[in-house]
């Protein structure tokens, strides 16, 4: 079936990059970019062939695992996972040609640990047995885990430790609501256990297991050190895809099995992501460097994301859908692009960086229109996404919109001061003048993100009227 090829088309990779004595690193990176891209060609036609009128799984296929406790490999695509799983692939194979171009040390070990934590990742939005969908998501910490402890900057240790330390604290209150979600009731399988959870404390479980990934406030402590630390191309994947993981196990795990507890649990959950919507946005404001406004912003659109799946409604769904691919392909692209500044610069603080529009006009149009976009122009998919989620949360309480709409003011302020202190005022101390503009390479990795943001800014019905057809 198209769906577990999908899964293991990457891992089988990633594995055959282990095993394969390559005559050079470039051979081996370039197969694993070949991977990459044949793992884009594979979803494309999915999606080509994707009955966007139909309500229920696609593509499924369902292997018994463990018989005697229900325990099955189900796989299989809904309209909505279809997008996050188109995204996935995008932003890995622009992480991957990232990562080829740049040459990292053990270059071979290191493209497939990406193709690897592709594979889990894939399987996490395609799983739908809980068992399964632990074992994925604990399988995306192990490339992680390397890439960031082994690749990462100066700081690894201390941001490897932080980001696992939590991850663990959280998928072992997962853990424990899985066991007791399907002991109790006889099966494992997602589709039988909708509706049916009454427990407030599986509910929690789940709830705080994916509040630790998204980050939702105050559970982002990992957040910041694991960004900065990482390499551009690991960042852009964690920030663009590993957290929509953990927005999608709320819109597809804890809300329709345990609509109850969800429904009382409202509140607190839409307090906790007000609040990290408002403090994530002035904190990348204040951020010294380049990295540090990306992480922060990343904070702050993942609990707007959370506040619009707490809407429970089509309006709130379909627009943190659309925020999830958003987002994830405006942070990638951004994390690449710091990537870039970094290479030239040797930094990524602010006071030390300026005028780097002069002469590079690549890098200035690539970095303003992904930039434009992020800060939800009218007229921009983003703009759209968020039009969304306020409509859907004002049906809720009116001051809910107020606070959504007051942090896409500040996202507009930090956006815009990430971009002056880059691009313009005066050229900054660490900028050599003889620094070049994005070299073809990179614009190739990059500017397809900008691309299909453009893409989704003139259709963004090709997402939001293609989703949720089984619950709206």
């Amino acid at each position: 079936m198209i769906t577990t090829l999908l899964v293991f088309l990457p891992i089988a990779a990633a594995v055959a990059l282990w095993v394969t004595p390559w005559s050079s690193s470039r051979t081996a990176g370039g197969f694993a970019l070949l991977v990459a891209l044949g793992e884009l060609a594979l979803w494309v036609g999915t999606a080509l062939n994707f009955d966007f009128g139909a309500a229920g799984l696609q593509a499924e296929a369902d292997v018994t695992w463990f018989a005697d406790l229900d325990v099955s490999f189900k796989v299989g695509l809904y309209d909505y996972s279809l997008w996050l799983v188109g995204l996935t692939v995008v932003v890995t194979a622009a992480a991957v040609g990232y990562g080829f171009w740049v040459g990292r040390e053990r270059s071979g070990v290191y493209l497939s640990l990406l193709l690897f934590l592709e594979g889990a990742t894939i399987g996490v939005f395609m799983a739908q047995d809980l068992v399964l969908f632990y074992v994925f998501w604990e399988a995306m910490l192990i490339p992680l885990y390397v890439l960031i402890g082994v690749w990462g900057g100066p700081g690894r240790l201390r941001a490897t430790f932080k980001f696992v330390a939590y991850t663990i604290a959280g998928s072992l209150l997962m853990l424990v609501a899985i066991i007791a979600a399907g002991l109790g009731a006889g099966t494992f399988d997602m589709a039988e256990l909708a509706g049916r959870g009454t427990s407030t404390w599986i509910f929690l479980g789940f709830a705080i297991a994916f509040a630790v990934k998204a980050p939702v406030w105050p559970f982002h402590g990992w957040l910041p050190d694991a960004y900065r630390e990482s390499p551009a191309e690991v960042a852009a994947v964690l920030s663009g895809v590993i957290s929509k993981t953990a927005a999608y196990g709320f819109l597809a795990i804890a809300i329709p099995l345990y609509p109850g507890p969800a429904e009382d649990w409202r509140t607190p959950v839409l307090v906790l992501a007000s609040i990290g919507l408002v403090y994530g946005s002035l904190l990348a404001f204040r951020a010294p460097d380049v990295r540090g406004v990306i992480a922060y912003s990343s904070l702050a659109q993942m609990n707007l994301i959370v506040i619009g799946i707490f809407a429970v409604n089509a309006s709130g769904y379909t627009g943190a859908l659309l925020q999830m691919v958003n987002h994830g392909l405006i942070s990638a692209a951004l994390f690449l692009l710091a990537g870039a500044i970094e290479r030239r610069t040797s930094t990524g603080e602010l006071r030390l960086l300026g005028g780097m529009a002069r002469g590079r006009p690549v890098l200035a149009t690539i970095l303003i229109t992904t930039g434009v976009i992020a800060l939800a122009v009218p007229g921009s998919t983003a703009f759209a996404a968020e039009f969304l989620v306020l409509n859907g949360i004002f049906d809720i309480g009116w001051g809910w919109a107020v606070v959504g709409a007051v942090a896409i003011v500040l996202a507009a302020m930090y956006i815009l001061r990430l971009i002056s202190a880059v691009l313009h005022e005066n050229v900054g101390s660490a900028v050599p003048a003889e620094a070049l503009d994005l070299r073809p390479a990179e614009v190739g990795v990059i500017l397809p993100l900008v691309l299909v943001l453009l893409a989704l800014s003139f259709w963004p019905a090709a997402v939001t009227e293609r989703v949720f057809g089984a619950l709206f």
